[in-house]
Order: structure tokens, then sequence, then C-alpha cells
């Protein structure tokens, strides 16, 4: 019998992030690395802090959220911050509940920089490679990279030849700052 194709949003889940992300994920032991890197940092980052005013982002979620932006190659903040939104693995990771809101891009990037000013996020990212070096989790296999070369949308009026030679320089431009080309029958492309 085929299946309805209603689209109802939950009202509750019962099911936890923890329970949702497998057992075997890498992330959990990144999980558990970081989680001891943090209990050596946190007087650390309770001299970063103030007792009073409104509290901040918890600098372990932010080294998280930081951590997974290199290990998943997440172009900007914004990005990070659009992930934190909807991948529950990014979520359950940085230690978010569900329900909980992510932060703005540009608060996010205020707190980065007063950790980056402290040096405890050089500090971090130290520990976090010599514990995976100590644990036998690196490797020095070799893996490439794509670099397939993407053409641009350029106005056919930026285009130069390449051969000295083929430039007409005694044509006058009619106006300076957007000058109009004539290519004397020559082919352009893109």
């Amino acid at each position: 019998m085929r299946g309805d194709n209603e689209l109802q949003g939950g009202m509750y889940s019962y099911i936890s992030p923890e329970q949702r992300v497998p057992a075997d994920h890498p992330l959990r032991a990144m999980r558990k690395m970081t989680d001891e890197i943090f209990k050596q940092l946190s007087r650390r980052f309770d001299k970063l802090y103030s007792r009073v005013g409104r509290p901040s982002i918890a600098p372990e979620r932010l080294l998280r959220a930081l951590l997974l932006q290199v290990l998943y190659s997440v172009r900007s903040e914004r990005m990070l911050m659009e992930q934190l939104q909807y991948n529950m693995l990014f979520r359950w990771f940085v230690g978010l509940n569900m329900d909980d809101e992510v932060w703005n891009a540009t608060t996010f990037s205020k707190n980065r920089d007063r950790l980056l000013r402290g040096e405890i996020a050089e500090e971090f990212f130290a520990a976090v490679l010599e514990l995976a070096r100590d644990k036998e989790l690196l490797s020095d296999e070799h893996f490439t990279v794509d670099g397939t070369m993407v053409e641009g949308w350029a106005s056919l009026k930026s285009f130069q030849p390449k051969d000295k030679s083929q430039r007409s320089d005694d044509h006058k431009p009619d106006d300076p700052g957007n000058p109009t080309l004539n290519f004397h029958g020559q082919k352009r492309s893109k």
C-alpha cells in the first residue's frame, strides 16, 4: 500500500539528538577530545569573561563550532550559522538543543575575536592537533583536491590580447571609463 505524502510537522520528538548520532560517528571521538581540552582551558575561559552582564556565547560552543567550520570546510561564519540552524549533527556537536536559538553571525564573529585576542583559540586548535596525534588519529596519506577552473562572465570589453602584436593601441576610446572596442574581425569568446 502506498503511504501518504501529507506534510505535517510533528509537535514533539521523543528522540534526542544524542540518540540520532550513530555511535561510531567520527565526531563522537572528536567531541570527547574537545571535552578533555576544555577541562584544561576552563580557568583561562573564566579570566576572559566578566562576572556581570549578559551571558555570552559559551567559549566551548564557539570553539566547537569553529572546529566544525574547519573540518567540514564551511566557507563563512554566516554559512556556519545556517548549518547550525538545520543540521542536527552540527547542533549536537556544538551542544545546542533542537529548540535553542542559533547565534547571529556578527555576534559569533565578535565573540570569536575575543578568543583570538586571548590566544585561547590557537591553544585549543594546537591541543586538538596534539591529542589527535597522540591517539594516532592523523594520517599522512596523500589526497588530492579538485582544482577545476571555473570560467567567469567577464565583459568582452575587458579582454586583452595576450600577444602584443595583435593590439591596436592607435584606437582612442570614446569613453575612457567604459570604452567601446572594435575587435577588427577577431573572434572573441568567453
